[in-house]
């Protein structure tokens, strides 16, 4: 995957775009066509996540996206922010009361690298996505870039919140983390990957589209 792909204010604008014409009922092909023909990187497959939030607080509203490397950035940015606003379990679908307070962020994901030590990565710069089995049940999940930053995690607890994420309690789970890592590690595939990020407010969607309050 290149690494000269980066998010833009548009991929975002595009976000509200779909968000607001879903919950009003209109139609959205003529948003995707224009999205196609505005943002230069739409024919450019990549995987994605679209992360809403909302509040001063900025607390998480929906995530969701895809590892999906054939599906074009034209395609995929606008599905994906809807799935990650309306069909994320975690959170009831976002509804247009709502909207005025939301931000938006698009991640573009690249650089995908699978490593030998689960450990052989940057807090803040590197993403995982982690995949085990355990008494014959497969788990995976994954953590974008700025996750474990955020929550000021090592790579060894960010490891073991993942674990948790993807529906696994480690036993004796109060350990240090290093030990658990270190247990798992001979089941444990990780792949680390990178970001580029954009992201946008409602009132700059609003400047960014010329759209009166």
């Amino acid at each position: 995957m290149s690494e000269r792909l980066q998010a833009t204010d548009e991929m975002c604008a595009v976000c509200f775009d779909m968000l607001i014409a879903s919950l009003r009922n209109e139609p959205t092909d003529s948003i995707i066509d224009r999205f196609l023909t505005a943002e230069t990187q739409a024919n450019i497959p990549c995987p994605v996540f679209v992360t809403w939030k909302i509040g001063r607080d900025k607390d998480l509203r929906g995530c969701i996206g895809t590892f999906d490397k054939t599906t074009r950035i034209g395609e995929i940015v606008p599905r994906y922010a809807l799935v990650s606003a309306l069909s994320d379990s975690r959170f009831d679908p976002i509804s247009l009361r709502e909207v005025e307070h939301l931000s938006v962020s698009v991640s573009l994901l690249t650089n995908f690298t699978p490593i030998e030590h689960p450990l052989d990565w940057e807090v803040g710069t590197h993403g995982i996505q982690i995949d085990f089995r355990v008494k014959g049940n497969r788990y995976s999940g994954t953590f974008l870039p700025e996750v474990s930053k955020e929550q000021g995690w090592d790579q060894a607890t960010t490891l073991v919140q993942l674990f948790r994420k993807a529906g696994y309690k480690p036993p004796n789970s109060n350990r240090n983390p290093a030990e658990i890592v270190q247990e798992m590690a001979p089941s444990l595939s990780v792949i680390t990957y990178q970001s580029s990020k954009k992201s946008m407010t409602y009132a700059r969607y609003q400047a960014y589209r010329g759209i009166a309050n």
